[in-house]
């Protein structure tokens, strides 16, 4: 890159920031998490020069390293604000929601797209789609209402680090089906169940003993805790990413791994905490959310709408569906059930990989591809919006931990 094209790329940045603090001003009037600002502004100047000159292959590996940058500290303070005890006591209905989560929109997804007429390696595939989540885009709306450390955030935040492991496994489950090799960029299965366990083991070790004799390497300022919160969050999103889990489990289990020895030094670690949090939400997190807005199909949404939205109703309607069912099981109240089924319908992530893989193969047509990315871009469109609708309406009875009502009772209560 030369000095024209830096200043070019810094010049578009600079607009889309003065654009976000500007909107932010006027969403936070109406408490709408500012973050969204950065999303909306983005989806409409991507069909400005500046978007355009956002998107251009001349900026592609430096904007997508500061989107990339954006997800990794955005999780990684999410990680820094997760109690790993709740999580424990939590596990097995965080287990039953990603079960329900991943398997009904499957179901759902798949016999719609055989009611449409296509084949079953195409429909199941399609089917996948409708499974992931793009927590990275929901969890900083909970945090701005202080809902992380919540039942709500709990089931949110776990579900969504399991369906990114599920996520690897799919992904490379279709480059396999299409005829390309999985290993390539993906690992095969046995590799990346390996490479789970050396990431369990090594975390497991580092909390037991390694970063307890780092923190007291140096006198416990706080420029020598972030260095070696970066140190932590670097070396786990590398590891996680190079055994095929994924960056975003890497960053939140950075997060979760540093929290003790931050809560530890006292004064010191929460001015990391929040300087931490600062530059997520300040900068970083806003490039991501501005990436994310500039991929966003909003023409798709027009040229394919109808098949557009029947896989965005089939994605939706499934999410809720599995969510629901936790609710007579007495493991989730509707309101909870609510919240979590809309903030756990947020994507635009794994689907879009998918898709190219699909399209590049020759496996789906233009039509079809197009609606796909449609499909993703409205869920990022109306879920962060849906979502904190829901939030300001019921925040304070979700951040005071609601007791189980019997389904009738709760029923009437939502």
């Amino acid at each position: 890159m030369n000095d024209l094209e830096l200043a070019q790329l810094l010049l578009d940045l600079a607009l889309l920031f003065v654009l976000s603090y500007l909107l932010a001003g006027a969403l936070a009037r109406v408490r709408i998490p500012g973050v969204l600002a950065a999303l909306f502004v983005a989806m409409v100047v991507q069909y400005t020069p500046a978007g355009q000159s956002l998107l251009s292959p001349a900026f592609h590996v430096p904007f997508s390293l500061l989107a990339q940058l954006g997800v990794m500290f955005l999780l990684f303070y999410i990680g820094l604000q997760i109690d790993l005890g709740e999580l424990r006591r939590s596990s097995k209905d965080i287990l039953w929601l990603t079960f329900l989560n991943t398997s009904v929109p499957f179901c759902l997804g798949t016999g719609v797209m055989l009611a449409l007429g296509y084949e079953g390696v195409i429909a199941v595939v399609i089917g996948i789609t409708m499974m992931p989540v793009a927590e990275a885009v929901i969890v900083p709306i909970l945090d701005e209402f202080e809902l992380v450390r919540t039942r709500v955030g709990g089931f949110i935040i776990g579900a969504g680090v399991l369906d990114d492991v599920i996520e690897v496994f799919l992904v490379a489950f279709v480059s396999v089906l299409i005829g390309k090799e999985a290993g390539d960029k993906f690992g095969n299965a046995y590799a990346i169940l390996a490479g789970a366990g050396v990431f369990v083991v090594l975390a497991w070790a580092c909390r037991r003993w390694l970063l307890e004799w780092l923190a007291r390497w140096l006198p416990p300022h706080p420029r020598n805790l972030m260095l070696l919160s970066i140190v932590v969050l670097f070396g786990f999103s590398g590891l996680s990413q190079s055994v095929g889990l994924g960056m975003v489990v890497g960053a939140i289990t950075a997060g979760i791994l540093m929290r003790p020895t931050l809560e530890d030094k006292g004064p010191p670690g929460l001015q990391v905490t929040l300087s931490i949090q600062s530059g997520s939400y300040g900068f970083l997190g806003l490039i991501f959310f501005f990436w994310v807005g500039l991929h966003a199909d909003v023409k798709g949404m027009v040229q394919e709408p109808m098949l557009a939205v029947l896989l965005f109703l089939a994605a939706t309607g499934g999410k809720l569906i599995g969510v629901f069912a936790m609710v007579p099981m007495r493991r989730m109240t509707v309101r909870e059930a609510w919240t979590v089924g809309i903030g756990l319908n947020a994507r635009l992530t794994t689907e879009v990989i998918v898709a190219q893989l699909l399209y590049g193969a020759g496996v789906i047509d233009a039509h079809l591809f197009t609606a796909l990315l449609a499909a993703a871009s409205l869920s990022t469109l109306a879920v962060p919006v849906l979502f904190t609708v829901l939030l300001r309406r019921w925040g304070q009875e979700l951040r005071s931990g609601p007791a189980h009502l019997p389904a009738h009772e709760e029923l009437r209560a939502g």
